[in-house]
């Protein structure tokens, strides 16, 4: 017998607590938080007057977001600035967020980085030719988003 999952709808309070509990776990954007509050069934007066509270209790906060998704993807998955960027961007943060987000990053750490990326990607490369191996490991370097200029001097200090 084929049955449907039934859809639940929670009453604005209700939906308060659940979205505390949905913040408290990790940090969320509102536009997260705002489609988690719409899949509950609530009206849109609802969810935006439950995002501002959200915001004003600190379970929403963007900024705090921004540098937390910077220090996760710069540090564990050794993104570069433009791909962190473009990737705060599509969840909607402000500027602003993603310049105080971008604190995050130490300048050395990125850099190493950049050079362990490099490396790793050179020894595993299969290219002999040197022009279009540097060319693949400069292609590869660019899609971690890591800045041009700074990819082509890790390439010349590896010196293929």
């Amino acid at each position: 017998m084929d049955q449907q999952k039934k859809k639940k709808y929670y009453t604005p309070k209700e939906a308060l607590i659940k979205a505390a509990a949905y913040c408290a776990y990790q940090d969320r954007t509102q536009q997260e938080v705002r489609d988690k509050l719409y899949s509950y069934g609530l009206e849109s007066d609802d969810v935006e007057e439950l995002i501002v509270r959200l915001s004003q209790e600190k379970m929403i906060d963007e900024e705090r977001y921004a540098q937390s998704y910077v220090r996760g993807k710069y540090g564990l998955k050794k993104w570069g600035r433009r791909k962190i960027v473009q990737g705060l961007k599509s969840k909607g943060i402000s500027d602003y967020c993603i310049k105080q987000g971008l604190k995050e990053i130490d300048l050395e750490v990125y850099e190493q980085n950049l050079l362990y990326l490099l490396e790793k990607k050179n020894t595993t490369e299969k290219e002999k030719n040197p022009f279009l191996r540097r060319q693949k490991l400069s292609y590869y370097l660019l899609s971690k988003g890591y800045e041009n200029d700074l990819v082509q001097d890790a390439l010349k200090s590896l010196e293929l």
